[in-house]
């Protein structure tokens, strides 16, 4: 299947990949940050908000849910869904939040991995809670404890040569713990959770994958739109025989697993 043409990157992602992949794991989130009516919530690194937007059914429509992103597309795609939540443009590492401005619970789910100081980004988590607060940090785990990315990414790097795939950078739960209490946290925990990735349209889905791979290589980085385009294309036709292998009754079926972490200020 060929991508929608009229949408962009952040539609699709929305549109394709946050229910069948992204919404159980950010529940799962949730599940450990047991948000009750009086919390409030800041989302980091949220993208098109699937965290923020299960938060604000859970705490309700006059609760205090914040999501930031660097990534304006996401933003973008995220107030379209709910206009109720306070989306903010911003970096991890410097908050969109004031000095007198804090939070029950802060997230990230799935964003850690891409920043490059991570401790400044814990610590900017830090600043943003009460005193007893508590934050909730999910981290995708090691490409080679994912195998069907793993098949994937060995397929991208015959076109690409060596790159790293950031989305499974940081997948060492003592790794992890440790960033957390660098910045600040007391009481951690890390634990894994894995769950059954099924979607529809097999093709589609490494076609998008491929796409990112190309965007965070080296040599994806030299090309223009349409060489990284024609790549991408390339690498997805490719990766067929991985989705053959992968594919069940029809649909595609993959494990997935992130480590979780909590903590208390």
């Amino acid at each position: 299947m060929a991508l929608p043409s009229n949408l962009t990157f952040a539609e699709m992602y929305e549109r394709f990949l946050v229910e069948p992949l992204f919404r159980p794991f950010a529940e799962q989130l949730l599940e450990r940050a047991r948000p009750t009516a009086n919390d409030s919530v800041l989302d980091v690194a949220c993208g098109t908000g699937i965290v923020a937007r299960l938060a604000r059914k859970k705490l309700g429509p006059t609760a205090k849910v914040v999501g930031v992103d660097v990534s304006a597309p996401m933003l973008a795609v995220a107030r379209g869904i709910d206009a109720t939540i306070d989306w903010r443009d911003g970096n991890a590492t410097a908050l969109p939040v004031a000095v007198d401005e804090q939070f029950s619970i802060v997230t990230c789910h799935q964003g850690l991995q891409f920043v490059p100081d991570k401790v400044a980004a814990v610590r900017e988590m830090r600043r943003a809670l009460r005193a007893g607060g508590r934050a909730i940090v999910a981290t995708w785990l090691s490409i080679e404890d994912v195998p069907f990315m793993r098949d994937l990414d060995k397929i991208a790097g015959q076109q690409l040569g060596p790159f790293t795939d950031s989305r499974h950078s940081f997948g060492d739960g003592k790794a992890l713990a440790a960033s957390l209490a660098d910045g600040g946290f007391r009481d951690i925990n890390v634990e894994t959770v894995s769950h059954d990735v099924r979607i529809a349209d097999g093709s589609f889905f490494v076609r998008m994958n491929a796409m990112a791979v190309v965007g965070m290589s080296p040599k994806g980085k030299t090309l223009d739109d349409a060489g990284r385009t024609q790549l991408a294309g390339e690498i997805a036709t490719a990766s067929q025989d991985v989705v053959r292998r992968y594919t069940r009754d029809g649909v595609l079926t993959f494990a997935l697993a992130t480590n979780v972490a909590t903590a208390r200020t």
